[in-house]
Order: structure tokens, then C-alpha cells, then sequence
């Protein structure tokens, strides 16, 4: 159990950020470079590489090299799986925090 526990702790501290969060939204939709990534994304290409490098290491991605481009891909699919109930989430919240407001008027 006590493992469990430690793959879900390391694997929620590795979506702790918001640019890695926003790269595997990115990701969801196909491949992308590192350009791709920086253009949508309006953030230095050293700070693209520099998450995906970590995202690589906690396996978040994986990495294609053709010619001299690497494409960058979402590992599991799962992971927006996380990423889409995290939205649900979050859009609950704030239903529920529009509706505490209304009440109060």
C-alpha cells in the first residue's frame, strides 16, 4: 500500500506545475516539437525543454526523434484522464461558490 501511496504522491508532484499541466493539454491532441510547443504555449524554448526534460523522467511523455525534430507525446492516456476530472472539478467548485454568492443576495 505504502507503495501506491508514493506513486500517487510523486505522480501529482510532476502535474504540480502549471506549464507541465498546459503541455500535456497540448499533448492530448497529437505529437508535438518543442516549437509547437513554445509557440502555443509563448514561453521560452530553454523552459519548454526544461519541463519536458522532468516530464520525461517521471515518465509523464515520451520522446520521437525524425530528422532533427523530436516529438513529444502524452505516455498514457490516462493522464488527461486525471486532467479532465481535475477541470470537473474545478468548474464544480466554482458552481458551487456562484451559487453560495447568489444565495447570499
Amino acid at each position: 500500500m505504502a507503495a501506491l501511496q508514493e506513486f500517487k504522491a510523486e505522480l501529482f508532484k510532476a502535474l504540480g506545475h502549471p506549464v507541465r499541466i498546459r503541455i500535456l493539454e497540448l499533448l492530448g491532441s497529437g505529437e508535438k516539437t518543442v516549437s509547437e510547443l513554445q509557440e502555443a504555449l509563448e514561453i521560452e524554448a530553454s523552459s519548454v525543454s526544461q519541463q519536458l526534460s522532468l516530464m520525461r523522467a517521471r515518465q509523464l511523455v515520451d520522446a520521437r526523434k525524425n530528422g532533427t525534430n523530436v516529438f513529444y507525446a502524452v505516455r498514457d492516456p490516462l493522464l488527461l484522464d486525471i486532467l479532465a476530472v481535475a477541470r470537473q472539478i474545478f468548474e464544480h467548485q466554482v458552481a458551487q461558490m456562484n451559487s453560495l454568492l447568489d444565495s447570499d443576495s
